[in-house]
């Protein structure tokens, strides 16, 4: 089982609450860097949403 596995069970049906710490991340990250990277942040926290909220999917390449 995959880390990722492990952690969409583990956040089951609290995908909102997921959702909100990932954006909270980003702007703590985008803070800290004075958003000299605000378009990598961007793509990873879409990114990361997109994984939490896959239920058995195959990942995309």
């Amino acid at each position: 089982m995959s880390m990722m596995d492990k952690l969409r069970q583990m956040l089951k049906g609290h995908e909102d609450k997921a959702g909100q710490g990932i954006d909270k991340t980003g702007d703590y990250v985008d803070g800290r860097t004075q958003g000299k990277y605000q378009s990598q942040v961007d793509t990873g926290q879409q990114k990361m949403k997109d994984q939490l909220g896959r239920e058995d999917r195959p990942p995309q390449t």
